[in-house]
């Protein structure tokens, strides 16, 4: 990997690129702003893009591809059948992680349809490190139940642990003891725990994960959607594995697992997905359900460009100059905030710089979403547009009390090869006005409620003038700037 140094000594993460397109953005006036999340329902999912300035709600399908994804979409083969787009792409998931079968699929969560629609019935239970929203709500609506087993250092927002999405191996002995191996369809671990902060796993826990498995005779199956992450930081961090490349660390953890599926949008930087399979049968039970639910074998509901860029992309996750980027820019972010005082979760993970709502909204209780409100905050506050991971990202209980989330964090994604470090200091310097202003901002309620994915789609208000109050004190503090 470049190592690069700066002669004064400051830290900063340099990119490890050019820009070659550029999109012009624009930042609408704080009224507008505020006018604008009250029209979407103070749910930053139904923002315009052309009213936001920041756009910070996710890395999946928004990050810049490279010159070379581009032109590998030029030589596409649309046909329906027997394509050699595909070819190449089955062919490069094999090189990687040594499994001779795949199936496509257009996204992650298409994946995680079939794969639960072909192992889980009612009564079942799927042990994992922490839930994905898709996939608890894909398991659940087939009467099976989610067991989540991540180590306590998981749950707590700032510590010492550097692999904070691990295993916790005597719960999941335990609770292999209790529900029987046969009520048990798969073991799932997901690389860089999506809702805890993006955090890690290590190679060794996968390991053990892996024996368990083997001793029981259950199948391990491997989220790999954030595993570009979750590789950096194995290499950074795991002394066992300083002296690995990027592609034998893969090759090793793709050798414990029986599936591995993953979405393109973010692992390959493209639009898609799949899942790799190391048992024929296993590829024979998922198989139908790929014509039935996403189109045929040989596209998976993709377009053939998308593949193409997928083939390119997959080569680019091992390369550490390139998946080194997003965490040494959410690095500089968080790490930043939590200089200045702003409460963070560390150390930072994947994916994004992650706000720990709790501590910055402490006065907003968790009935009223403290994280959605620290999203439409934000969104006033600068124009940038964060994802609430918190309680609101949750299904209600079965008998419709709400289940509050472990953690309430608002997560400000960072697309790779997207934002300069200017406008990741606008972010920090934004986040921090709000920061001193927290008294202002209160909670929300819903005024729609879906019944499924509330967080993708539900509408909510204000409680109280809370953004009024807001929008006149940035007013009084930054005069006529945007």
């Amino acid at each position: 990997m470049a190592n690069v140094k700066f002669h004064g000594g400051k830290a900063l993460p340099l990119e490890m690129h050019k820009v070659r397109i550029v999109q012009k953005l624009f930042l609408p006036p704080v009224e507008e702003r505020k006018r604008l999340m009250n029209e979407a329902g103070n749910n930053t999912f139904l923002l315009q893009n052309r009213d936001v300035f920041m756009d910070m709600l996710t890395d999946s399908g928004v990050n810049a591809m490279s010159d070379l994804q581009q032109s590998a979409m030029l030589r596409a083969d649309d046909a329906y059948a027997g394509s050699e787009t595909y070819n190449r792409l089955k062919a490069k998931v094999r090189e990687l992680f040594g499994m001779e079968w795949f199936l496509p699929a257009h996204q992650g969560r298409a994946a995680e349809n079939v794969l639960a629609t072909a192992y889980c019935k009612p009564g079942d239970v799927v042990p994992m490190n922490f839930h994905f929203t898709t996939t608890k709500a894909h398991i659940t609506r087939l009467g099976a139940r989610v067991e989540e087993l991540i180590c306590k250092e998981g749950l707590e927002p700032m510590n010492d642990c550097p692999f904070k999405g691990n295993f916790d191996i005597p719960r999941l002995e335990a609770l292999i003891q209790e529900v029987g191996a046969a009520h048990i369809p798969f073991v799932r671990i997901e690389a860089g725990t999506n809702l805890v902060g993006g955090q890690p796993l290590s190679l060794e826990n996968m390991r053990q994960v892996a024996a368990v498995c083997k001793k029981h005779g259950i199948k391990l199956v491997l989220d790999a959607s954030l595993l570009q992450d979750n590789l950096w930081f194995i290499k950074q961090r795991e002394a066992a594995c300083k002296d690995m490349s990027i592609r034998e660390i893969t090759r090793e953890i793709a050798s414990l697992m029986d599936i591995i599926y993953f979405s393109a949008r973010k692992l390959g930087f493209a639009r898609g997905g799949g899942i790799a399979i190391r048992d024929q049968a296993d590829e024979l039970r998922m198989k139908e359900l790929i014509p039935l639910y996403e189109g045929f074998l040989t596209y998976g509901g993709m377009s053939v460009r998308e593949m193409e860029a997928i083939v390119v992309g997959l080569d680019e996750t091992m390369d550490e100059d390139v998946i080194s980027q997003g965490p040494q820019f959410i690095a500089y972010m968080a790490n930043e905030l939590h200089r200045r005082g702003i409460p963070v979760v560390l150390p930072a993970g994947g994916l994004g710089c992650h706000l720990n709502a709790s501590l910055f909204l402490d006065h907003v209780p968790q009935s009223q979403y403290p994280a959605g409100a620290l999203a439409a905050a934000l969104y006033i506050a600068g124009g940038v547009r964060g994802m609430e991971r918190g309680t609101l990202s949750e299904q209600r209980n079965e008998d419709g009390s709400e289940r509050f989330a472990e953690l309430e964090l608002l997560r400000l994604a960072l697309p790779r090869r997207v934002y300069t470090l200017s406008q990741v200091e606008y972010a920090i310097d934004r986040v921090q006005w709000l920061y001193e202003n927290r008294r202002l901002v209160g909670g929300l309620r819903f005024v729609e409620e879906p019944s499924v994915l509330r967080f993708f789609f539900g509408r909510l208000e204000p409680v109280g003038d809370w953004q009024d109050k807001l929008v006149a004190k940035f007013r009084a503090d930054f005069g006529d700037s945007l």
